[in-house]
């Protein structure tokens, strides 16, 4: 059977935000550019996004102060060069999205609205009701079709071709067909988003498998910080479907069981505004103390019905109608009841800020970039700040692109044949001739219950040690795993298999980096080292897998700047 090889100046693995603004810059420049994605551009993650996207553009706000607030709520583990690139970049980004023709809500004299946002200084968020991510993902497809970039819709990528510090391309198969192809290209980047999914409850679309990190592992190449694992405050209880921190901004209050406005004890300053890590650590603190609310008192209330529904209807109507359908509840009326859910990596492929992917601390690897939630550029380091990251997705993936574009000029199309498919292949063959009596879905569950409970909002190395041993388990029994579906349409069967092996990759470096991390820093919180170090660990965590799966911690050292760390407080 003959493979086709397919040659482009660029190919971009994921149509969110990141990637499709990426694209866009290449066609521009006159550059041959295809996006894959394993599903159609408008169901990718970026269109969940629903509070809103940073720039600091109103009268009283200033750059410097956006630059602070993600610094101080990085806990200062953003590389500062980066954050200021970000934020300084970030009102002109607006301005660009809004000419692209994406509709932002206004004030009444016609300026784009901001509402707040946690561990804000000011309102800062600009946003398109409650469908902010949507309504960008939206306006970006229609410019990338209309200069007429190509896509595969439903296509698997299942590796990139690498040899010796230079990518080549990429392999994938075609998720209709199981069809394979070859896609050679000068400049390979990825943009596939998250790894939320590891953990039971999380509000990541299922598409959210983290491929692209053990994709890049499985080289030898380094992930970094893969141990920052956002958890939003305010997932609907049970499912962890998002209610926007939009909500908190309008004004919803967080109460316990005895109808406490709690967030008093732990951020008297910002109360419900607090910094993400820190209000997800309080709702949970409040469970485990036995102030929870519900059937399984695992929640606690977010209420909202002192805001009117009027207001509701014009800035949260999205949100409303999430918790009518999914917890029977209506804001208006009543209290919604919310918990703590995996939401946002803050680790990933290491990149510099034009994108390109790094090898090691100082060499990188030529034709290969990276931009959005699976890089790490680092401009959120130990805790993301709210709408920063609908912010950094087309920001990077813009700023990429260009950068993109101009390597081209000196990048030549290295020859390759179809043997690089074997690899992909062989994996292919092996997982459908696999007739073992383990079952992904279920080996699945049980690796998202443990990383919830030994890996989750709060971690002791008892725990970790706990987690790493049952990953090494559920590793060898992944071994003897049975695919039921050998046909070649539509393998979703097939396709979850693959996507399980990179989900058991990932998650060993969240664990393996959470172990070495002898300090509690943003949403990495350990209870036996409950306080931050920085003597020692103000440093970014650079790992790699060996040949036998082991993973090896390194430091690089972080980039400061202007903001001198100092005691996190709200």
């Amino acid at each position: 059977m003959s493979i086709p090889i397919h040659k482009y100046d660029a190919v971009i693995v994921g149509a969110g935000l990141a990637g499709l603004s990426a694209a866009r810059e290449l066609k521009s420049a006159g550059k041959s550019v295809i996006i894959l994605t394993k599903l159609h551009p408008l169901r990718s993650h970026s269109g969940a996004a629903q509070g809103g996207i940073n720039a600091a553009f109103a009268k009283d706000d200033s750059v410097e102060l956006h630059e602070f607030d993600t610094v101080k709520g990085s806990d200062y583990l953003a590389d500062q060069d980066a954050v200021e690139f970000m934020c300084k970049t970030a009102p002109e980004l607006v301005r660009w999205m809004e000419k692209m023709g994406a509709v932002f809500s206004r004030n009444e004299d016609g300026t784009i609205a901001q509402r707040p946002f946690g561990g804000q200084s000011h309102p800062r968020a600009c946003y398109a009701k409650d469908r902010t991510g949507l309504t960008l993902l939206q306006t970006m497809f229609e410019q990338t079709n209309r200069l007429g970039v190509d896509f595969l819709d439903e296509w698997y990528v299942s590796d990139i071709i690498y040899d010796k510090g230079v990518v080549k391309g990429v392999v994938a198969y075609d998720i209709k067909t199981s069809e394979s192809a070859i896609f050679n290209a000068k400049a390979v980047m990825f943009a596939t988003g998250g790894y939320g999914r590891a953990f039971k409850i999380n509000s990541n679309a299922h598409a959210n498998t983290g491929d692209a990190l053990s994709i890049v592992a499985r080289h030898g190449l380094p992930l970094e910080d893969m141990e920052f694992v956002q958890f939003h405050p305010t997932g609907l209880a049970g499912t962890g479907i998002l209610m926007s921190e939009a909500a908190r901004g309008e004004g919803g209050k967080l109460l316990n069981s005895k109808g406490e406005r709690f967030m008093e004890k732990y951020a008297p300053s910002k109360m419900e505004l607090g910094p993400r890590d820190l209000v997800s650590r309080s709702i949970t603190q409040e469970v485990l103390e036995g102030r929870g609310v519900g059937p399984d008192k695992d929640a606690v209330y977010l209420d909202m019905t002192h805001l009117g529904e009027e207001k509701i209807m014009e800035r949260l109507p999205e949100l409303r109608d999430l918790a009518i359908t999914f917890l029977g509840l209506d804001m208006v009326k009543e209290p919604v009841m919310i918990a703590a859910t995996a939401h946002y990596s803050m680790g990933g492929i290491p990149v510099n800020i034009a994108g390109r992917v790094k090898m090691d601390a100082t060499k990188y690897v030529k034709g290969f970039y990276a931009a959005g939630e699976c890089s790490c550029v680092s401009v959120h380091g130990a805790n993301r700040l709210g709408a920063n990251s609908v912010l950094e997705a087309p920001l990077f993936g813009r700023h990429v692109g260009q950068t993109m574009a101009k390597d081209i000029d000196t990048l030549e199309l290295m020859e390759i044949d179809e043997s690089a498919a074997d690899k992909m292949l062989l994996e292919i063959k092996t997982l459908l001739d696999s007739n073992g009596k383990e079952r992904v879905p279920a080996l699945r569950a049980e690796l998202q219950a443990s990383m919830t409970e030994n890996a989750g909002v709060f971690r002791t190395k008892e725990s970790l040690t706990k987690q790493k041993i049952f990953i090494k388990e559920l590793k060898e029994r992944y071994k003897n795993i049975r695919v039921a579906d050998k046909s070649k349409i539509y393998n979703t069967d097939l396709q979850e298999a693959i996507e399980f092996g990179h989900m058991l990759d990932f998650s060993a470096f969240i664990v393996e980096g959470a172990l070495s991390r002898n300090e509690s820093r943003g949403a990495h919180f350990r209870n036996d080292f409950d306080t931050r170090d920085d003597e020692n660990f103000l440093k970014h965590t650079f790992a790699y897998m060996g040949e036998n799966g082991d993973i090896k911690i390194e430091y690089t050292d972080v980039a400061l700047g202007k903001f001198e760390p100092e005691a996190r407080t709200y």
